[in-house]
Parts: structure tokens; sequence; C-alpha cells
């Protein structure tokens, strides 16, 4: 009998709360944090005002929490796998809560680089949620519950973008993080009263040397990639730290294959169903970045220009709004193909479905329902492969490894919008038009990232046909019930 399981048969016998509060409180949780992703957009041109400093510093505003994001992701999964899941959940929670204080009471740019840092380290929370998922709810909830979680992670950008800039209008930008604060602390106290902990866990000791080589070795690289444009491309702080990266993850690779108890169990990962998942979710990252940064700007460039549409950014949040809904529709729509044909067939579907977005933006983009239209079948693919991802990794690993297989694959999609972002910085840059003497990205310029963006979405779906099938995570991992009755058989 393994100790995971043995774990598992007493997690059965305490007291057990309904699926349904449990789902909708991670839910909850997910939507939370995810709103961190266009909390401060908003309030981004009025930054260097706000805080007194200027625009390439205040930039550190969302830099920082991209590396904090970054960093934690890995070290808190594997950390819940370890010591508790539910317990580092509400870590993450407390980080966050903290971060939104020590924004609402910012005046300075060091105070509010501090606190989205804080915000930053709170990134793990959807991955963990899906691996208590696994572990605590019933063998036929899981597909489904699993889809809802991942897809939070867009929704909460979707819904939280209009939220935001209503609040940025009206009222005092501090009270954006009033108010994530608030929303942090209600679900803070519902995790504590409704969300059990797992007993499933790996035991063992925690690889410092591993996670301070991953951090050291992500750090570089996303300084690289987000920090590049502006400090040149071939400057020498830019490939220096190129370089570092490269050589930094190297090292650190060959030292987990060699320790005992490896931060990542990079043998785990160089299974095909997890390194092609992987693979499909760099992709997948890098091609869902291009409409959120797309859609915005031809939202909101002046009319004069051709193909500006002159909105206010109120508006934009209102546009993108419904690809939030559409994407919490769409969870349930993954989790029934998933049921019925696996996961595979559930992310190649939604590859599909986003190339076709993106393709759709090509000749669409002259309108608002055009960006509502294309927004909405981009959320619709991004639902079915948010969905998807999260049951073909848990369909491959071990339950006692599932928090740092989850949050993994969650930091490729970040890595893969990261890359995103670079590109597309450089493409419309050189693809300019003057306007009143100064450079705007021109409409073709806009038709290449997205053209980019169906391109790597088509990418996801090929590297998903070298997906093995396998069986669902619902018939794989039995939940926790199902293991205890099992225990009781063999005793």
């Amino acid at each position: 009998m393994s100790d995971a399981l043995t774990r598992s048969a007493g997690a059965g016998t305490t007291s057990s709360p309904k699926p349904n509060a449990v789902v909708a409180v991670l839910a909850l949780a997910g939507v939370v944090v995810s709103l961190m992703q266009t909390l401060v957009i908003p309030i981004v041109p009025e930054l260097p005002t706000l805080l007194h400093a200027s625009a390439s510093n205040t930039a550190w505003a969302v830099t920082a929490t991209l590396l904090a994001a970054a960093v934690a992701t890995p070290v808190v999964g594997r950390l819940g796998d370890m010591i508790g899941k539910r317990r580092m959940l509400l870590v993450s929670i407390v980080l966050l809560v903290s971060g939104s204080v020590v924004c609402a009471l910012a005046d300075s740019l060091v105070s509010m680089i501090v606190g989205r840092t804080l915000q930053g380290l709170a990134a793990a929370v959807v991955p963990l949620g899906i691996s208590i998922m696994r572990d605590a709810l019933p063998a036929d909830r899981l597909a489904g519950s699993t889809a809802l979680m991942s897809a939070s992670l867009g929704v909460g950008g979707a819904l939280g973008l209009p939220a935001a800039a209503f609040i940025a209008d009206k009222w005092d930008w501090h009270i954006l993080f009033w108010t994530s604060a608030a929303l942090g602390a209600v679900a803070l106290v519902l995790v504590l009263l409704i969300v059990p902990e797992s007993k499933v866990r790996t035991g063992g000791r925690f690889d410092l040397v591993g996670s301070l080589g991953l951090s050291a070795g992500l750090v570089s690289l996303l300084l690289t990639v987000s920090k590049g444009g502006d400090w040149g491309w071939i400057s020498a702080t830019t490939l220096g730290l190129g370089a570092a990266a490269v050589v930094i993850l190297a090292g650190w690779g060959f030292y987990e294959l060699k320790t005992k108890h490896p931060l990542v169990d990079l043998r785990t990962t160089a299974k095909p169903q997890v390194f092609f998942t992987n693979l499909a979710s760099v992709a997948l990252g890098f091609s869902m970045f291009a409409m959120s940064l797309v859609v915005p700007q031809l939202l909101q460039l002046p009319t004069r220009t051709g193909y500006g549409l002159g909105k206010s950014m109120l508006t934009v949040g209102l546009v993108l709004a419904p690809q939030g809904l559409v994407m919490m529709v769409m969870s349930a729509a993954s989790a029934a193909v998933t049921k019925a044909k696996g996961p595979k067939v559930t992310l190649m579907i939604g590859a599909l479905i986003v190339a076709t977005g993106y393709s759709l933006n090509i000749v669409l983009m002259s309108q608002v329902w055009h960006l509502i239209l294309v927004s909405c079948v981009i959320g619709a693919g991004v639902g079915f492969t948010y969905g998807a991802l999260p049951a073909l990794i848990m369909g491959a690993v071990d339950p006692s490894q599932t928090g740092a297989a989850n949050s993994l694959n969650t930091l490729m999609r970040s890595l893969g919008t990261s890359f995103a972002g670079a590109l597309a910085g450089v493409i419309l840059a050189r693809m300019t038009t003057d306007f009143g003497g100064h450079a705007l990205p021109s409409e073709n310029g806009f038709k290449v990232v997205m053209a980019i963006g169906a391109g790597a979405a088509l990418l996801a779906f090929l590297v998903a046909t070298f997906i093995p099938r396998r069986q669902t995570p619902a018939s794989a991992a039995p939940a926790a019930d199902e293991q205890t009755e099992a225990v009781a058989a063999q005793a």
C-alpha cells in the first residue's frame, strides 16, 4: 500500500464538504487572483504622474508582478505537494491581500512595486485549486470542475477590466486595490471555512538550491524578453541576461536530474503526454496574448487613423467582458467533450477555434461588433484549451505530484505570453504609420500580429497531435472516497 494512498484514505474519513461549494470557492479564488492581470491596465498611462516617476520606471509595476508570478508558481506548487495544497493556497491569498493593501496605501513607486510583487506571488492559486479538486472531488465531477477552475484565469481578467476601468474613472485609483484586498479577504475566509486539506503529499526535503536556480534563470529570461525592447535587443544588458538565462537554466536542469528530491521532476515532465502538453501550452500562451494586445489598441486609436475606433478604456473593458462569460460557458462544453473523447481532442478543438478567431480578426476589425465577435470566438477556444490542459497533466502524473505539475504547466503558458509580448512589441514598433508627427502601429502591423496568433494556435494543434491517447483523469486517478474504499477492501 502506497504512502500517498494511505494518506488519501485518511482524508476520506474526515467531514466531506459539498463538491459544489468547494468548486465555487476555488473558482472564486482563481477569479480574484486573475484580476491582478488587468487591475492596473486602466491606470498605466497615468502611473508616471501618480507615482512621480518616469514611464520606464513605472513599467516595473507590471514587470514585478510578472517576475514574481514566474518565480512563485513552481515553488509554491511543489510546497503544496509537500506540506499541503490548502495551506499554500491560504498563504498565496494572504500574500495577495497584503500586496493589495500595500498598493492601496502606496504613494511612491517603491511601495507600488513591493505591493505588486506580493500580488504576483499569489499566482499559484489556480494550479493549487486544480490540484485540490483532484484530491477532494468525486471522479465524475473532476473534468468539469477543473475546466471551470482553469478558465477562471481568463474569466477574471476579462470581467475585471471593465470594472477596473469604471472604478479608475469614477474614484481615486487607490480604490482599485482596496477592492482587490476586500475580494481577497472574502476568498480567504471562504477557503478557511469550506475547502478541505488534501492528505496526498510527497514528503521529502524542499529543494532550496533548485528553487534558487530556477528563480534566477526565469528572472534572467523574463527580463531579457520583457525589457529587451526598452534596453535594446543587442545591448550588453540584454545579451548578458539572455546568456545568463541559458547557462543558469542548463545548470539547473543538470542539477535537478541528479538531486534526490528535485523541485521539478524532469523525468516526469519528459513523459510524452506531459512534454507535448507543456509545449502546446507555450504556443497557446503565445497565441492568446495577441488579442489582449491588439484589440484594446484598435479600440482606442483615433478614428482619423482610418482603422482606430476612438473608444475609451471603459468601452474596451465592456467589449472584452463577454469573452469571460463565453469562457465560463465553454468550460462546461470542454468538460463534456473531454468525458466523451478525451482531453487531447478537446485541446485540438480549442486550438482550431482560437486560430479561427484570429483569422476572422484579420478581415473583421473595422467595427465594435467585429471585435466583440472575434473576442468571443477566441474566448470559446480558450475555454476549451484551458479545460483540457490540466486534464492532460493530471492524467499523466501521480496525485502526489499534481501541484508541481499543474504549476509548471501554468508557467509554460506564462512564458508563451511573455514571448508573444516581446515579438508583438517589435512588430508594432517596426510597422508604423505617421499620425500628426507621431509613429503609431499600422493596420498591417496589427494584421501581422493576428496572423502570428493564428499560426501559434495552429502550432499548438499540431503539437497536440503528438500527445498519446490516455485515460481522462476521472478514470485514471480515483477520487479520495474511492481510494478509501480500495484501502478498506484490501484491509
